[in-house]
């Protein structure tokens, strides 16, 4: 089979948030194991030159004409809901996959010539692609989207414009019109949510894998930290965007209880920048916890195995999250987890490696938090035994790619089945192979 790749990533550079690292990752891992040619957005150029890539395979889209007024006028629309202006902003996707078409058969009418493409970014279902006209054996994904709402937080899922997503079933059935003449096509998908979010006949070519994964050589089994005693305070951490949806404000409050109710000596850490930061650290200190917390701000990628390796558990009680790939950085570390049981941390997290909280209002889910932080106190070596068995998974090579090795060790393999699905295709039709 012919191993050159075509990569089409429209987010795609390190430390430029959670999908461009992905669109990295996906890059940089599977260009140390065959040539790619990349096509990109220009908004990337600078990060992917910082880290030494060569521009000779790769080629940029510039649509920020677009994408800029986008911005401006989602700001305008919608002040401080990053969810809402990211989704507006992003409307220029569909442009830049129109042009990398255009670039891609140019670039083929100049000599060049690859056995596949993948579309790792955008991880959304309502973001499809027109590049199965090339004609070519296609990877799309991992997908992570099509989650619903959890009942009860509906105060919290308005901050951050939620019922904006409604509209993501226009670009689900402009995706399916798109892709529906695919017969040299994988979508990958990263939870059952968003399997079931895809038309049916993409589904039925549907694969799970996670959208996001470890680096096994960061993110490494460490010792356990002297246990929390009345000298030692228990150590939590939390790693991800202050917005609403995140549950930080109900984290401070189950805190404020083991402080204040329990007497607990605990060291909260948070790590990440956002829209709700300032309102959290005003919280903190009105539930006079300011002392316990420490408000890290934005924390570069290489700096979390650290925090991982410094904390007794990690706490992530997001209403709403579709991945958690936070949580398997977690348990990488040997360290156990919380959880809100819904979205990707349901499908994730197992009761041998951390505990998943059931709730249905803000109010149960603080409860909920204050429970299992003070049993992480008072039975500390059965929390160290989950974290252990948590590493254990982790580590191990597992089908949905809990590791970037895993994941691309399974796209290297549809990439082969695809290809030996092309010829056939050829035969029938041998003027496709010029689309």
């Amino acid at each position: 089979m012919n191993r050159q790749l075509l990569m089409v990533a429209y987010q795609c550079g390190p430390d430029m948030g959670s999908v461009s690292q992905i669109g990295w990752e996906w890059y940089q891992g599977m260009a140390q194991r065959r040539p790619v040619t990349l096509i990109t957005h220009a908004r990337n150029q600078s990060a992917l030159a910082a880290m030494g890539v060569s521009t000779e395979n790769v080629h940029f889209i510039d649509t920020e004409w677009l994408a800029g007024p986008l911005y401006r006028f989602a700001c305008r629309l919608f002040p401080g809901r990053e969810h809402a202006i990211f989704l507006l902003s992003s409307l220029d996707y569909f442009l830049f996959d129109r042009l990398a078409l255009r670039l891609a058969r140019r670039l083929r009418d100049q000599g060049q010539d690859w056995g596949a493409v993948h579309v790792p970014t955008p991880v959304s279902s309502a973001a499809g692609t027109c590049l199965d006209q090339l004609a070519l054996p296609l990877l799309r994904g991992p997908l992570n989207c099509g989650l619903g709402n959890p009942h009860g937080f509906e105060s919290i899922l308005q901050q951050e414009s939620q019922w904006l997503n409604h509209g993501r079933r226009l670009g689900q059935w402009w995706s399916a019109w798109l892709e529906r003449h695919s017969p040299l096509r994988i979508t990958l998908t990263a939870t059952q949510a968003t399997r079931k979010a895809l038309p049916f006949a993409q589904q039925i070519q549907s694969r799970m894998l996670l959208e996001n994964g470890i680096d096994p050589r960061r993110f490494v089994a460490t010792p356990y930290p002297l246990l929390a005693t009345a000298n030692n305070p228990l150590k939590i951490l939390f790693v991800g965007r202050m917005l609403a949806v995140k549950g930080v404000e109900f984290l401070l409050q189950a805190v404020a209880k083991l402080v204040q109710h329990d007497g607990v000596p605990v060291e909260l850490t948070l790590a990440g920048d956002g829209s709700k930061l300032a309102d959290y650290r005003s919280q903190a200190t009105a539930l006079q916890i300011e002392a316990n917390c420490q408000f890290l701000g934005n924390v570069p990628l290489a700096q979390v195995p650290a925090l991982m390796q410094a904390c007794h558990v990690f706490c992530l009680p997001s209403v709403r999250e579709s991945g958690g790939a936070v949580l398997l950085e977690a348990m990488a570390s040997a360290r156990p987890v919380i959880a809100f049981n819904f979205g990707g941390p349901a499908e994730l997290v197992t009761p041998d490696v951390g505990t998943l909280l059931d709730a249905d209002s803000p109010n149960s889910l603080i409860e909920q938090l204050h429970i299992a932080l003070l049993d992480c106190y008072r039975s500390p070596r059965r929390w160290l035994e989950m974290g252990l068995r948590g590493a254990e998974r982790l580590h191990q090579p597992h089908s949905l790619g809990f590791t970037w090795p895993d994941k691309l060790d399974a796209a290297e393999q549809m990439y082969a089945e695809l290809s030996e699905q092309l010829q056939p295709a050829l035969e029938l039709n041998p003027l496709a192979r010029n689309a």
